[in-house]
């Protein structure tokens, strides 16, 4: 980059400064007047300067600089030596981006003379119309010097300043149609490509090309000057390369964003969950920590980026969360990011540090589909691997940490609720947060075990009147539900604010109770409650220890402890004998859930009622009854598929789901209902963990089987060998899954009647699984060398072909994306083939398929009563 510098002597001089060590600089935005007097580069290269009308610009950008203290400066006229055809092709693509890194933007107003006023940061009606109709609003070249700069500052020909981009931007937003967010340094990508354009659509420039090159930075493209190509084509060009940034920036970052393996959940609808669940979002019970000292100085003071919310058990810290989430959604400017995730202990797909980190990212990325960049070069290689597998923590912090350290983002919130709710890995995402906290722009974390900046419990005073304006919202919904009368009103009121405590769980469990209770006992019901979570969970557990429902309730209670995952109704009903009775009557199951404690105190102050036989009984009773259910409802092709190639992300889900009941996951550990199992309905439930997305689920519950029985071996290494085929294809477990097994193959030969009766000539296959586990092949030539990770989870082998691939040895899946091989016939997938039988020549006539296969083994003629005719097939082998 060539800079000006102003010399002790006062004379400026040409400098040149290498990429990586520009100095500070200030920069000019003027309006070109006739070519013969602006100062050119070799005006300057002459010492010519001087004689010049537009020296006078160089004069005051060069002394202005110096009052700000910056010894360079740059100015368009003189700085770009234009008769170098690749110079001034680098310096339209580099302009966007001079402005934007210059200290300071200086823009000379050369049509506005001194004597204007400027009353208290606002100009006066006469400086208004004058500044409106200044011609460096209407020039093209100018809309990205406005827009690009941190600092802009506006001055008169006589070198009066007139105000800056900030104290003059409603002005600016009136003349120019630019929001304030993007004059503010909102990334331009958050405003669609309409909106950008429309900003220019007024401007004019001296040669009609500029009107086009002028938005190179404006939408982030690169393209090369050609002078006298005209503004249709050159604008042609320009939507060709927007088109093409816009899909390589969102196309395969939108389908990222959608797919499984990065959203494990929407926070978005945790949180509507968790206010729908604990009552409407309350403006009065949360508005107080907007005016709290330790919240203000965290929000206000750069400095304090960390703030840490603790508070006991019952005191409403989710909805606190929820409501900030809420406030900061409405406070923050178009250009700042706000990612929030909701921890739950007793839901395994939200426990974990990688769920915490995946889930602020794909809120991130929800946000601004440009930060998928940082995922993509990885999920490229990895695909949903990187996010499942035992690196999956390593590699997603590193890509959270950079995105967090992208250039194009302004100030970033990050809120997570409940970390002590983080089971599994906690203090990785403690250290991860402590190390980081120092480098990210805003994180807002809550219930660590640190030193705490905001203690509820030293703002009991703020929290009791959040509780009593709970309290009295309560207290209304239940008067007009109940049809209260005053005396009633005024004793629940009174009762609840007596005893509350500063407790929003109690008021709400309480209020809970006196829901279906008649108005006329409603003051002596008021009575039976004690003060006190714990309290009050004891009599609930007294409650329905002595009701008809006890041991359904019991039942219930143990089985929601347990789970891995909350578990919908009709699962419920399925693991859960007392309750298939009332399948029909969701209200009465209802009912007995309402009596429900809390996990925690079950587990602490209850749990010889609730588990009589110890955890390990119940664990018993999900996993016998989960393997009825699968047995019972499981059959082939479940969701009518029919097309044999059809891909799982494909499928709709089925109302009534056939499968809703059998969603719940289980570890298969009882030997003769397994064998039972397998010897059955093996293949129906393959394709049910594809349509269900959880293959990787099955691999990992028939390695933990493998050395118990002779046929879970022999299901362990059918699974291993057809992972592929099933997971992208879940009938192919009928198909090629059989097809291509071992003839002496347990699995294979007890269920021979699921092969397909259209294959009438087969493969010759070995009686036994071959002694190679696993055949890694994505090499196109000789491997020369291999080897493992310290942790041995991964390998790495190195061929002649000029590439290394990186091997997850645990399930035989490459790091690269591999290339899939289906016979197809009208485009439909009719048979997938292993690495091994995958051919060198292939040709489907009339009715026949034949294959070549380069391995050496004999060539596959397969009848199929899809194709019409029959006409024999001979291939060289």
């Amino acid at each position: 980059m060539r800079l000006l510098k102003l010399e002790e002597n006062g004379t400026f001089n040409l400098t040149k400064h290498p990429a990586n060590k520009i100095p500070k600089y200030a920069i000019l935005s003027h309006t070109w007047g006739a070519e013969d007097e602006e100062v050119s580069f070799k005006d300057m290269k002459r010492g010519a300067a001087t004689s010049k009308t537009g020296y006078e610009k160089i004069q005051f950008c060069g002394c202005q600089a110096a009052k700000e203290s910056l010894k360079y400066f740059w100015v368009d006229t003189c700085c770009i030596d234009k008769s170098d055809n690749q110079e001034l092709q680098g310096s339209i693509n580099s302009m966007f981006r001079w402005y934007r890194d210059a200290e300071i933007c200086y823009v000379y107003l050369s049509d506005i003379s001194g004597g204007v006023s400027v009353r208290d940061g606002e100009l006066s009606r006469e400086w208004k119309r004058d500044f409106r109709k200044s011609r460096w609003f209407t020039r093209a070249w100018t809309l990205q010097e406005l827009i690009a700069p941190k600092s802009v500052q506006f001055f008169s020909k006589e070198g009066e300043r007139l105000g800056g981009k900030r104290s003059l931007e409603q002005t600016l937003f009136e003349i120019t149609g630019i929001p304030p967010e993007a004059l503010r340094g909102c990334p331009l990508s958050n405003f669609s490509v309409e909106e950008r354009m429309s900003w220019a659509k007024s401007r004019q420039s001296k040669y009609d090309e500029d009107a086009a090159y002028s938005l190179l930075g404006i939408f982030g493209v690169f393209m090369s000057p050609l002078y006298g190509e005209g503004k249709e084509y050159t604008f042609y060009r320009l939507q060709k390369e927007i088109k093409t940034r816009e899909a390589h920036l969102t196309g395969k970052s939108i389908a990222t964003i959608h797919n499984p393996s990065l959203r494990i959940t929407d926070p978005h609808d945790d949180k509507r969950r968790i206010e729908n669940t604990k009552g409407d979002l309350l403006e009065d019970s949360y508005s107080w920590i907007l005016d709290n000292t330790e919240f203000r100085q965290w929000q206000d003071d750069e400095q304090s980026r960390l703030l840490w919310i603790k508070g006991d058990p019952g005191k409403g810290k989710t909805m606190l969360l929820c409501g900030i989430v809420h406030e900061l959604k409405k406070s923050v400017v178009k250009m700042d990011l706000l990612s929030y995730f909701f921890c739950q202990a007793t839901d395994s797909r939200i426990n974990n540090a990688t769920a915490v980190i995946r889930g602020l990212i794909y809120l991130l990325i929800d946000q601004k589909p440009s930060l998928i960049s940082h995922i993509r070069k990885k999920y490229d290689r990895a695909g949903k691997a990187l996010f499942l597998d035992a690196n999956a923590w390593v590699a997603l912090s590193e890509i959270f940490t950079n995105i967090l350290q992208d250039p194009s983002l302004n100030s970033t919130y990050l809120i997570i609720d409940a970390l002590d709710e983080c089971v599994e890995d906690l203090p990785k995402l403690l250290k991860f947060i402590v190390e980081q906290s120092s480098a990210l722009p805003r994180e807002f974390l809550k219930k660590a075990k640190r030193r705490v900046r905001l203690s509820l419990e030293l703002n009991m005073e703020s929290v009791s009147a959040a509780v009593g304006m709970f309290i009295q919202w309560r207290v209304l919904q239940l008067s007009q539900d109940n049809k209260y009368d005053n005396k009633t009103r005024e004793a629940v009121q009174h009762f609840l604010s007596s005893n509350a405590d500063g407790t929003f769980l109690w008021v709400a469990l309480v209020c809970q109770n006196l829901k279906d209770v008649r108005k006329r006992n409603v003051i002596k019901k008021l009575d039976t409650f004690p003060p006190g979570l714990d309290s009050l969970y004891q009599q609930m557990m007294q409650q329905l220890s002595s009701s008809d429902d006890a041991d359904v309730g019991k039942e219930i209670l143990a089985l929601a402890a347990t789970v891995y995952r909350p578990i919908t109704l009709e699962e419920l009903v399925t693991l859960t004998e007392q309750l298939k009775e009332m399948a029909d009557d969701p209200e009465s199951i209802q009912e007995i859930i309402e009596h429900c404690v809390c996990k925690d105190f079950l587990f602490a102050k209850a749990f010889d009622k609730v588990f009589p036989y110890g955890t390990e009984a119940t664990h018993h009773t999900i996993f016998s009854k989960s393997m009825q259910e699968m047995s019972r409802t499981l059959r082939r092709d479940i969701y009518n598929l029919d097309a044999l190639g059809y891909p799982p992300e494909n499928v709709e889900q089925l109302d009534p789901d056939p499968l809703s009941a059998s969603r719940y996951s289980v570890d298969l550990q009882d030997g003769g209902a397994v064998d039972s199992f397998l010897r059955k309905q093996y293949l129906y439930w393959l394709e049910a963990l594809s349509l269900c997305k959880s293959m990787p689920k099955g691999l990992v519950s028939m390695t933990k089987l493998e050395s118990l029985i002779q046929l879970v071996r022999d299901a362990h290494r059918f699974i291993m060998s057809h992972k592929w085929a099933i997971e992208n294809s879940p009938l192919q477990a009928y198909i090629s899954v059989l097809i291509f097994s071992p003839t002496g193959s347990l699995i294979r030969d007890i269920l021979k009647k699921e092969e397909p009766c259209w294959i009438s000539i087969k493969p010759g296959i070995g009686d036994k699984w071959s002694a190679c586990l696993q055949t890694l092949k994505g090499h196109s030539s000789y491997v020369s060398s291999v080897a493992f990770s310290y942790d041995s989870t991964r390998l790495a082998s190195a061929s002649h072909d000029n590439t290394v691939k990186i091997w997850d040895p645990s399930n035989g899946d490459c790091l690269q994306t591999l290339n899939d091989v289906w016979i197809r016939h009208r485009s439909e997938n009719l048979l997938w083939l292993p690495s091994e039988y995958r051919p060198s020549c292939s040709a489907v006539s009339g009715n026949t398929i034949g294959i070549g296969v380069g391995s050496g083994r004999p060539w596959l003629p397969i009848h199929a009563h899809h194709l019409v005719s029959r006409i024999p097939c001979r291939f060289i082998v």
